[in-house]
C-alpha cells in the first residue's frame, strides 16, 4: 500500500450549545494512502462533514492527532491552517462558488495570486487545468455562459491548480443532473488514476460507488471501511 497521506488518531470534536455538548466526533482513527479515491458517506449529523472539514483544516479537533503528508497539522494556529489549504489542499463544492463577473480562467488561477507566481506563469498554469478539465475552449466565457456541468469542471480546474497533495469535494453533484453528474465522476476517476488523491463527500450511494473505497459514518463514528470495485464512469456515458 501507498504511503499514508491522510493518517488520523483518535480525532474527536465536539461543540457547545449552551450547556449542551455534541459530540460531532468520537475517536476517529484511520489512514488514507497518496492516490485513492475515498468516498465519505453517513446520514444528516453522522460527522461526515466535521471530519471533511477537519480533513481541509477548516476547523480544529477538540482531541485527537491529523498529520497530512507527515506533517501534523491538528495543532496548527489559524493562519499556518491557512498556508496548508493554500499550498496542500484543493477544494470542490456543491454549488461551483465561482465568481459570477470573472473568466473560468480568471476563476481558476485566483487561488495563485498569493503564491508568488508572476501573472503570465498564473495564466500557464490555469490554462493548463481548464485544458486538462475539457474546456480548453471556454477559458474566456463566464459562469452564466457555461452549463452546470461546465462550471464544475471550472470549480474542479481550480482546485488542481495549485497541484495540491488532496482534494476534498464536498458533494460534488449534488447540483447537477443524473448524466452530468456521471461525467463529472468519470473525470474525477481520470484525475485519480493520474494520480491524484480524492476524498468525497456524498449521501448518494450511485456516487460513492465511483469511488476505490467508502467509509461511512453514524453517531460521529466510523460504522464501515471497506475497499470498492469502482464502477467505470466512462462506460456508463456510452
Amino acid at each position: 500500500m501507498a504511503e499514508a497521506l491522510i493518517r488520523v488518531e483518535q480525532l474527536a470534536k465536539e461543540y457547545r450549545m449552551g450547556s449542551n455538548v455534541v459530540q460531532a466526533l468520537c475517536g476517529v482513527s484511520l489512514e488514507i494512502a497518496a492516490g485513492e479515491f475515498v468516498a465519505v458517506m453517513g446520514p444528516s449529523g453522522s460527522g461526515k462533514s466535521t471530519f471533511m472539514n477537519l480533513l481541509g483544516c477548516l476547523d480544529h479537533p477538540s482531541a485527537g492527532r491529523y498529520w497530512l503528508g507527515g506533517q501534523e497539522v491538528s495543532q496548527l494556529s489559524g493562519d499556518e491552517l491557512a498556508r496548508v489549504r493554500n499550498r496542500k489542499l484543493g477544494f470542490v463544492f456543491q454549488h461551483f462558488n465561482l465568481l459570477a463577473r470573472t473568466s473560468a480562467l480568471d476563476n481558476v488561477s485566483l487561488p495563485l495570486l498569493y503564491s508568488g507566481m508572476s501573472p503570465p506563469e498564473r495564466k500557464r498554469h490555469a490554462e493548463q487545468r481548464l485544458s486538462q478539465v475539457g474546456l480548453a475552449e471556454r477559458m474566456d466565457h463566464h459562469p452564466a455562459q457555461l452549463s452546470g456541468g461546465q462550471q464544475q469542471r471550472v470549480a474542479i480546474a481550480r482546485a488542481l491548480v495549485n497541484d495540491p497533495q488532496l482534494v476534498l469535494a464536498d458533494e460534488p453533484t449534488g447540483a447537477l443532473d443524473s448524466r452530468t453528474s456521471v461525467e463529472i465522476m468519470a473525470l474525477l476517476q481520470q484525475l485519480n488514476r493520474e494520480g491524484i488523491t480524492i476524498v468525497l463527500v456524498t449521501h448518494e450511494h450511485d456516487v460513492a460507488h465511483f469511488a476505490g473505497r467508502i467509509i461511512s459514518f453514524r453517531d460521529g463514528k466510523v460504522i464501515e471501511d471497506k475497499p470498492n470495485a469502482a464502477n467505470d464512469a466512462a462506460a456508463l456515458l456510452q
